[in-house]
């Protein structure tokens, strides 16, 4: 079919069907990703590849790629900065266009003035094995006039799989028949030969590579047979270190053809008493609306939150009823809140973090920042 022909647009039937397997539903390590997306969806292997591949090309698709768990390859944090007004917008460029490191990089607002709302700026953070989380914020604290930083690790994840499509039109209070699981934090060793597949791996894929045989070529760039780069990559499927293979749509920003998939993207605070942190983590993440649920210690700037998540949409009175009915929930599970605030997202850009100690080494030695 001419390229001309092919709709990109998010809410052609076709393309819903791809996009609702295809976000986030392929987990972990998949043989044949392409395959399994036309296996779910029921739309055929060359209607989803042309399609896939259409709509990557004209921007409505921001990227594919096989995602890694990268909590389980290197230190990461959410990070809290408290920027200078004027200094704001500098730091969010920085942050998102000069650090290979920060992944999202938000400005959120909050509808209620607390002593949290003076962090504007929002990045997550991944440092590879063996270097320093905090002297790694340090340095940009001194490149963008930061005052202040604040690490908010993750300590158990329930919930982490951002399907746009398939969430549109979910009824408040909607989720899931028991309570999320429960992921570890833990961060694995890999070696000389992992590492080089896993760099492969995790490479984005340009339309033209989006092909049946997708990983051929990928075993070719690592230099080892096909069957061995399979076998890499199931042993680190295995070892949970492989996240799913997705198509990643842009969370707020207008798509290819200027379609907008959601317009908020909203940060929920929790403070549930010490001790049950896991039980409320796994009610809050067992809500179909929410992408990302972990449990973070905010400390006294953010009255002891503990239990963190992300949801987005199109409507913001909408979120706030998902809000409400989670809030509602945790009551009814009979566990206290003692505090809880939303944090809006505004201008935000998402890229992936780095993850490769010898990325950073190479960084380190362009910036002037010693790695020892």
């Amino acid at each position: 079919m001419p390229a001309a022909s092919i709709s990109i647009s998010i809410n052609d039937p076709i393309n819903a069907k791809i996009l609702a397997v295809s976000e986030d539903r392929l987990q972990g390590f998949q043989p044949d990703p392409l395959g399994e997306i036309a296996r779910q969806s029921g739309v055929e292997l060359p209607v989803v590849i042309e399609r896939v591949q259409a709509m990557l090309g004209a921007g409505t698709i921001r990227r594919v790629r096989q995602t890694l768990l990268a909590t389980n390859l290197a230190q990461g944090a959410l990070v809290a900065w408290q920027v200078p007004a004027e200094k704001l917008e500098t730091a969010f460029d920085y942050m998102f266009q000069r650090d290979p490191f920060s992944g999202h990089v938000v400005i959120r607002t909050t509808d209620t003035v607390t002593a949290g709302s003076k962090y504007r700026l929002w990045t997550t953070v991944k440092v590879p094995q063996g270097f320093s989380m905090t002297k790694h914020c340090e340095f940009l604290c001194q490149e963008t006039g930061a005052e202040k930083f604040l690490l908010l690790p993750a300590k158990k994840l329930f919930a982490l799989g951002v399907g746009h499509v398939r969430r549109r039109g979910l009824e408040p209070g909607s989720r899931a028949e028991v309570p999320a699981e429960v992921t570890d934090v833990s961060v694995a060793t890999l070696d000389e030969l992992e590492w080089q597949v896993l760099v492969a791996l995790k490479r984005e894929f340009t339309p033209e590579e989006l092909v049946s045989d997708i990983w051929a070529a990928r075993a070719k760039e690592a230099t080892v047979p096909l069957d061995t780069f399979l076998e890499i990559a199931d042993n680190l499927n295995r070892r949970k270190i492989i996240g799913r293979f997705s198509t990643f749509l842009e969370h707020v920003k207008p798509v290819g053809n200027g379609e907008a998939v959601t317009r908020y993207n909203a940060l929920f605070h929790w403070a549930v008493p010490p001790g049950r942190e896991i039980e409320a983590g796994r009610e809050v993440g067992r809500h179909h609306i929410m992408t990302h649920a972990y449990w973070r210690e905010g400390g006294p700037e953010f009255y002891h939150v503990n239990v963190m998540g992300v949801a987005h949409g199109t409507d913001k009175t909408v979120l706030l009823a998902h809000k409400t009915a989670i809030d509602e929930h945790l009551e009814q599970a009979g566990i206290p809140v003692s505090y809880t605030n939303v944090f809006w997202g505004g201008r935000s850009e998402i890229k992936p973090s780095e993850i490769s100690p010898f990325a950073y080494r190479e960084w380190c030695q362009r910036v002037g920042l010693n790695p020892g």
